[in-house]
């Protein structure tokens, strides 16, 4: 009886690890970005949805993904896996609103399901309950302003979260991870800053910006003087000489148009 028990509850085992979700490959995600993901001769790192929507295997890894990324547990990551874990999912995420809804000329075409008569819903679909994380239901905003904005208070979240927009700092081509975080946001601020989407100085020293330091000013600082000194911090030489001596912005642009080739 007791062999027959043990039997019983290796089978149990077996049929448990069978049904559950497989954790999130980082490799596979890295091999769907590599594919689809690649920068043009602008700067801007743009995304072939057009070839990897009729790719319906690659439109199933992605969504694999998805699925492992929801299997784990951020709670019990330390403080750079966590990060990472966040960003991937809120970037894999986008990809699949897209690829789900494409062709679209602007992400914001595509209107959050689920709240009702709320205006809000008709500009985007951020409102969306679209994953689980241990036990509760997000949408892209929770992930981003629930989320990755108050616990890591870092303002470099802004260069690694995606919007699939040409506005929107680059989608990175491979996946975040806690070994190269540090460096990888910098790598992104500095490529976005030094961008003209993200800053750009007329010939009568007029500083205009990108909307997202508005929008998001008080992660940015609280201040033009205090934004200017973030772009300072991330600016080539270049960028930097012609930075000298601005003490306001001039105004603040975005371009919505989707990433796409």
């Amino acid at each position: 009886m007791r062999a027959f028990i043990l039997a019983l509850l290796a089978m149990l085992a077996g049929l448990v690890v069978a049904v559950s979700p497989a954790a999130a490959d980082n490799a596979a995600y890295d091999a769907l970005l590599g594919r689809y993901v690649s920068a043009s001769a602008d700067g801007i790192n743009r995304v072939d949805y057009a070839r990897w929507g009729a790719n319906a295997a690659d439109r199933a890894a992605l969504n694999a993904y998805v699925s492992g990324l929801e299997a784990e547990r951020p709670s019990a990551f330390a403080r750079d896996r966590a990060f990472a874990y966040w960003v991937n999912l809120y970037n894999a995420v986008t990809l699949q609103v897209v690829l789900e809804r494409y062709p679209v000329r602007s992400i914001r075409d595509i209107r959050s399901e689920g709240i009702g008569l709320d205006p809000r819903a008709l500009m985007g679909p951020w409102r969306t309950k679209r994953v689980t994380v241990e036990g509760r239901r997000l949408s892209l905003d929770e992930i981003e302003h629930s989320i990755l904005r108050p616990a890591y208070n870092d303002p470099r979240v802004h260069y690694a979260v995606n919007c699939a927009s040409i506005g929107c700092p680059n989608l990175m081509a491979r996946a975040w991870r806690a070994e190269t975080l540090n460096a990888d946001l910098d790598a992104g601020a500095r490529a976005y800053v030094n961008h003209p989407r993200g800053v750009s100085v007329a010939a009568n020293g007029a500083v205009r910006v990108a909307s997202i330091y508005r929008w998001f000013r008080e992660d940015f600082g609280t201040s033009d003087a205090n934004v200017l000194a973030h772009l300072r911090r991330y600016a080539s030489p270049e960028l930097a000489r012609r930075l000298d001596g601005a003490t306001r912005i001039a105004g603040h642009s975005y371009d919505w148009a989707l990433n796409g080739r």
